[in-house]
């Protein structure tokens, strides 16, 4: 049997086997699974790790120009039709939760792995981050959360949501409330106000912090505290929460005082990371060419290196191998030069991280399906949270939840 010309994201060959009527039938069994994906050429390609233009094959395949293999062919009629994380239906869910500013859903899939949350309602207004949604959640988030009416949202008991962080990024310009997607914050504080949930979680980058030497942050704690919740925040790291990444995000944890009695109890997840995590541990053994960096880019990379060094400044490039115990915070620019975490190869200029990889990184499972091209696979998940951290705040925020139920 020949070997599959794609190096797939999905490492293990299906258990299926095909029939020599559907290898005849290939053009059309590829096409119907495409759509039934809501797929482009382009995005199955990504989703199964195909090679650079590996778009072309597949449009090739679908025209009957040339055919694939038996082995590409399982590989492509065993892409899931059914999502991965199926939301919890809510009359087994012990608490109800909205996803806010939703990206890929990392947030979500946190508190799905608790077993007992289920989500009544999500916002995402990118629409590439919302195939990815749909695709692991089964359900489209709804648009622009600007234009929803917050009495519209069903009642629920948590709200989590990531609000956007690049008007506080230190790699942004930092404009804070300035920025129109500081002001998104008040989203969250005007359904806050209509709907009183027993809790939430806002994330955002540490710098938060300190933007315009901690008025900002001021001004969101005040907020909070006046809408009558006890706020609790903490800075933490993936590092932390065994992901081999250097990623420190402030965490920002409320429970409304009127319904939660318990809420001084809350202590945020100690660190639970493995002694002997290394870079390796998310590392694909096998890893196709096209994500080696060219010699003009490695070239560029190591002279700006020189220049900044000379300037004083501290900018460059990182290059990390299977023995470093933790990368530096991927980005979601790192589709642009990935300079922030090149891993070195022997004999080769330095490479990127694959899409899965980067999954990895911030802790998605490997079931977790990347349906969209590398560019905004990295855009996604750079975007997002550290799963693993998630799920740690998410079981500490049950805890105090649970004992409501007591009293």
């Amino acid at each position: 049997m020949p070997e599959p010309s794609m190096s797939l994201r999905a490492k293990s060959i299906p258990a299926i086997t095909v029939t020599p009527e559907q290898l005849k039938n290939a053009a059309e069994l590829i096409i119907r699974k495409r759509e039934r994906l809501r797929m482009t050429q382009k995005e199955m390609a990504a989703a199964l790790g195909m090679p650079k233009f590996g778009e072309r094959t597949i449009g090739r395949w679908e025209r009957g120009e040339t055919h694939p293999s038996a082995v590409e062919l399982q590989f492509i009629l065993n892409l899931p039709d059914q999502t991965p994380f199926p939301n919890l239906p809510i009359e087994r869910s012990e608490y109800r939760m909205i996803d806010l500013f939703a990206g890929i859903g990392g947030t979500r899939l946190g508190f799905w792995q608790t077993g007992r949350v289920g989500v009544v309602f999500s916002s995402e207004i990118n629409k590439f981050a919302a195939k990815t949604y749909a695709a692991n959640y089964g359900e489209y988030p709804l648009g622009d959360i600007t234009l929803i009416d917050e009495n519209t949202i069903p009642d629920h008991d948590i709200l989590v949501g990531g609000f956007p962080c690049q008007a506080f990024s230190q790699a942004g310009l930092k404009k804070g409330f300035a920025d129109t997607r500081g002001t998104l914050f008040f989203d969250i504080v005007r359904i806050l106000k209509a709907k009183r949930p027993k809790a939430f979680l806002l994330e955002n980058v540490r710098n938060l912090l300190n933007h315009d030497r901690g008025k900002t942050f001021k001004v969101i704690y005040q907020t909070l505290d006046e809408l009558g919740y006890e706020v609790h925040c903490q800075v933490l790291s993936a590092k932390d929460f065994g992901v081999p990444q250097n990623r420190e995000r402030i965490y920002i944890v409320g429970f409304a005082r009127e319904q939660v009695p318990f809420a001084s109890c809350f202590a945020f997840p100690q660190p639970q990371s493995k002694p002997d995590l290394k870079v390796g541990d998310i590392l694909e053994p096998e890893v196709d060419d096209k994500y080696t960096i060219s010699d003009e880019l490695w070239a560029g990379h190591q002279r700006r290196r020189k220049e900044n060094a000379e300037a004083g400044k501290g900018f460059g490039y990182s290059l990390f191998t299977a023995d470093s115990p933790y990368t530096n915070t991927i980005s979601a620019h790192y589709y642009k030069d990935s300079s922030e975490i090149l891993i070195a190869q022997e004999g080769k200029n330095p490479r990127k991280l694959t899409p899965r990889e980067a999954a990895r990184l911030q802790g998605f499972p490997e079931e977790y399906i990347i349906p969209v091209s590398d560019t905004q696979a990295y855009r996604q998940f750079g975007n997002s949270v550290c799963v693993p951290v998630i799920h740690a705040i998410a079981e500490q925020m049950l805890k105090v939840l649970d004992k409501t139920k007591y009293i």
